[in-house]
């Protein structure tokens, strides 16, 4: 707030310096007119004193704006961001299912550029336009009042005639930032899809869908030039029409010694300032509308709701067994109203290995979904130790369940930042630990900087195997109580599903553990097996109870059996 005060201060004393002028040309031109012999050096001089101690406290103070103004919006902007990120960490999967990650990034970079320069010059604009538009107009009455009138009167025809066409700047430019966020959004996809695209020899349909978006935006930056251009040339037409009426009345108010040609020369001096003005704010409406857009593209973001948060009373997860327990369960997914479960029951005892079979949209991934509370159930209870996991904080419930999926993702940076993401105060002895136990340490110093190596986004120069491992790594470090392994092995080639294998056994050791898996034999050893079907549970036992049970498990294995 001080350092607002403090723009606006300075801008206050920029416009002194911008008014003391005409009243200076206004005492020299009349003086000279009336007696030129009365009017003598120094008082001349003085005049000019006056006016260059002006001029540098004009300078000092548009300093102040320029730098400390522009840093008090930068910092604003970067407050923004620092709010619109730790809100977007906040949201559900059922925002990011629906809403494009190109989108997102616009809305927290380019769009609140914008808000920096809106932020600064917003206030001291209309600070400086109100207290020259309040003193020109009082200056410029005392000056002839009559001649005044009629300028003024011309001013809301021209303040009428912009807003009209500021409106439909606005829109324009609300559409061209979300046409920016589509542009980013299918450029995105495009580039981290790029071997796909190259596989399928697409490039000529990407460059078409591509052409189509680009020739979208163009259209719309077409349009918003043109009402721009209309804005200027209509701002353009009035000052002409000021300019004119000074010219014509005050030179028929002169002829007629209604004025003094001092008076009609402090007069025009005193009107160009106040069109420069007006035009200067009228042609910072553009900014302003760039501005706005921004923060209302922030706000929609801000304004996204949280679905799932720390409940009243919240507690921290501690000294966990690992009993899981699905009391009466429904669920559907909130955007589509996909029902998922409908009076589900599970109990999964402590330390207990759980391997869950099924049809594809049987709901596996789900279920494991709703555990960590990814998604909140509609009705029933989800309970670990006997507790509701509403009853417990969210990031102690999360800290205690460790997920290896199946699509690994990793972090743009080295091998060890993104097995160190596990603990984060880790040391390096635990990291190279984690590593060992997942069956990484090997691989990890055969690359190039060890530990060290960049792998590229998502881990592009690893491969298949070699991402599962540091995954398991990372999971080793956190180590969870809970364990879920989401189809892990499912991607990866015959010796490095080996490999990967053994690491997760490792893992399992000691927690409870639930396995989603497609290939059987990967789960003959389970301690239970459940077929979960859209339906619910279908059959559950363990490998050898449900092969003897020749039911939907039995009828999946043998199918699978017949594949090899």
């Amino acid at each position: 707030m001080g350092t607002l005060c403090m723009d606006l201060f300075c801008a206050a004393l920029t416009t002194i310096c911008e008014l003391v002028l005409p009243l200076i040309m206004r005492y020299i031109t009349n003086e000279g007119i009336r007696d030129l012999a009365a009017l003598s050096v120094k008082t001349i001089l003085m005049l000019g004193a006056l006016y260059l101690v002006l001029r540098i406290i004009d300078g000092i103070a548009n300093y102040y704006m320029a730098y400390t103004g522009h840093v008090m919006g930068a910092k604003i902007e970067t407050g923004m961001r620092k709010d619109a990120y730790a809100h977007l960490q906040k949201l559900s999967d059922t925002y990011y299912n629906n809403t494009k990650v190109g989108q997102i990034m616009g809305r927290i970079t380019n769009d609140l550029f914008d808000v920096t320069e809106f932020a600064h010059h917003c206030p001291e604009e209309f600070f400086i336009a109100a207290i020259k538009g309040i003193a020109g107009f009082a200056i410029l009455a005392m000056i002839n009042l009559w001649l005044t009138l009629i300028i003024f009167v011309i001013v809301p025809v021209m303040v009428l005639s912009c807003m009209k066409l500021n409106r439909k700047m606005k829109k324009a430019f609300a559409a061209q930032r979300y046409q920016i966020g589509e542009l980013n959004a299918r450029i995105e996809d495009t580039l981290l899809g790029q071997k796909v695209v190259k596989a399928f020899t697409n490039e000529d349909m990407e460059n078409q869908k591509f052409d189509v978006d680009n020739h979208s935006f163009f259209g719309i930056k077409k349009e918003t030039y043109k009402y721009m251009g209309a804005f200027q040339t209509t701002t353009r037409m009035f000052d002409g029409v000021m300019y004119l009426a000074v010219v014509v009345a005050g030179g028929i108010f002169m002829v007629r010694g209604m004025i003094l040609p001092g008076d009609l020369v402090a007069y025009m001096l005193y009107v160009t300032t106040f069109i420069a003005t007006i035009r200067r704010i009228i042609e910072f409406a553009e900014q302003f509308q760039r501005g706005m857009t921004g923060i209302e593209r922030f706000l929609q973001i801000m304004d996204a709701k949280i679905d799932i948060f720390d409940e009243p009373g919240a507690v921290e997860l501690k000294d966990v067994t690992g009993d899981i327990t699905f009391k009466d369960v429904s669920f559907e997914y909130p955007d589509d109203h996909n029902q998922v479960f409908e009076n589900l029951n599970l109990t999964i005892r402590p330390g207990e290995k759980v391997a869950i079979v099924g049809p594809s949209g049987g709901g596996k991934t789900t279920l494991c979904n709703l555990i960590p509370r990814f998604y909140d159930i509609d009705s029933g209870e989800i309970s670990i130790d006997g507790k509701n996991i509403k009853s417990f904080t969210l990031k102690s419930l999360r800290q205690q369940i460790g997920i290896v999926q199946q699509d690994v993702y990793l972090f743009s940076g080295t091998v060890y930042d993104n097995i160190v993401y596990g603990s984060l105060n880790a040391t390096k002895e635990q990291v190279i630990e984690a590593a060992k136990l997942a069956g990484a340490d090997g691989f990890i110093r055969e690359l190039k900087d060890g530990y060290q190596t960049y792998i590229g986004e998502r881990g592009v120069k690893l491969s298949g195997g070699q991402k599962q491992r540091i995954s398991i790594a990372r999971v080793f470090l956190k180590n969870p109580a809970i364990l879920i392994l989401d189809e892990a092995t499912s991607a990866l080639d015959n010796e490095s599903e080996y490999e990967v294998a053994k690491s997760l056994e490792k893992l399992s050791k000691g927690r409870t553990t639930i396995t989603i898996a497609h290939r059987l034999s990967s789960i003959r050893n389970s301690d239970r097996i459940l077929v979960l079907t859209q339906e619910g549970i279908a059959e559950e036992g363990n490998h050898e109870a449900l092969m003897e049970k020749k039911g939907i498990y039995y009828q999946f294995y043998t199918m699978a059996d017949r594949l090899k």
